[in-house]
């Protein structure tokens, strides 16, 4: 093997993708305990924290200090960490990368985690809500971005030289279904961000586009996952997603229940019940925060699988809608 081959056989682009991905699914675990426990504006400056270098904060008393504090001050190294790790990725695949594509790729991943540290600083300097929200939002698109570097830079995407016979319109069925789970996390992220001045009416109209929302994402999932097993059952590296995209919604759905729960108490319907007359809200509780921020990590936890199934349909798809990704694998294989 010559030496040139050898570089672009590196396997370092995957690795990194992949360790991109891992962290920062916890960095949006975290940033959404910084919201559920309102605590944004803990650190009032930014870069530095409450005048020091934000990696010289004088860490005895970030851990002894108050909680919020120690996640927000948190929030901000991890994001930091997953900052540096995207610039190691995005050099690693201009080092190694013969497909241009996946290089100016790992460049869109780079400007993107620049925009969202910048939103994350100014919703600290203005406390803007709105920007808060778009922070909220842009954080998954993030994920699903490193989701997908990894997918185009594994072992069984290079190794699939031709399309099969998988038909287009399941690849298309699993780009709506990714589309509609990203949907229901700006929705979900509306909810949670509802101004003070929308009154009972704004909130009411949230929730129901929430529960819509919903209900269109088991619609797809159920049907994508229907039509995988009736027409592809063997064909494992679009059925376990697939699988996996069904369990996730489906503890989704419990946590939104019990996010509900939590935080407003049970419906009506139940007040005759001693069991939920017995439940008392409690603010800023550990239950409340545990449960609501799980419900709002596992949003993009179902946002990247359903992008890492839509991908891998697209991969073996005969389709026009992969038409150019063949053309450019093939030329430079």
């Amino acid at each position: 093997m010559s030496p040139d081959t050898t570089r672009f056989a590196s396997p370092w682009p995957h690795r990194l993708a992949v360790l991109l991905a891992w962290a920062t699914f916890p960095l949006i675990w975290v940033g959404g305990l910084v919201t559920t426990y309102d605590a944004g504006m803990a650190v009032p400056d930014w870069p530095t924290t409450y005048g020091y270098n934000m990696f010289l904060y004088p860490w005895q008393t970030w851990l002894a200090g108050p909680w919020d504090l120690f996640i927000e001050h948190g929030h901000r190294l991890l994001a930091s960490a997953v900052g540096m790790l995207t610039i190691v990725l995005a050099a690693v695949l201009w080092r190694c990368e013969r497909r241009g594509w996946v290089c100016w790729l790992g460049v869109a991943a780079l400007m993107a985690v620049v925009f969202q540290g910048v939103l994350g600083g100014l919703r600290v300097r203005l406390d803007e809500r709105v920007l808060a929200q778009l922070h909220g939002c842009v954080g998954p698109a993030f994920f699903a971005l490193a989701v997908a570097l990894s997918v185009f830079t594994s072992p069984r995407w290079l190794e699939q030289k031709k399309p099969s016979v998988l038909s287009g319109g399941l690849a298309w069925l699993a780009i709506a279904t990714a589309g509609v789970a990203y949907l229901q996390l700006v929705l979900g992220s509306q909810l949670r961000h509802v101004p003070p001045e929308s009154g009972v009416a704004g909130f009411r109209l949230a929730v129901f586009l929430h529960l819509a929302g919903a209900a269109a994402l088991v619609v797809h999932v159920a049907w994508l996952l229907g039509r995988l097993r009736a027409a592809h059952p063997a064909e494992r590296w679009l059925t376990r997603p697939a699988r996996l995209l069904a369990g996730l919604v489906a503890v989704q759905l419990a946590l939104g229940l019990g996010a509900w729960v939590v935080n407003y108490g049970w419906p009506v319907w139940f007040a005759d019940y001693a069991w939920a007359q017995r439940l008392v809200v409690q603010r800023m509780g550990a239950t409340q925060a545990l449960v609501t921020t799980a419900h709002v990590a596992l949003g993009s936890l179902i946002l990247g699988t359903a992008v890492a199934l839509a991908l891998r349909a697209c991969r073996l798809t005969a389709a026009p809608l992969a038409r150019a990704v063949w053309l450019e694998s093939e030329a430079a294989a």
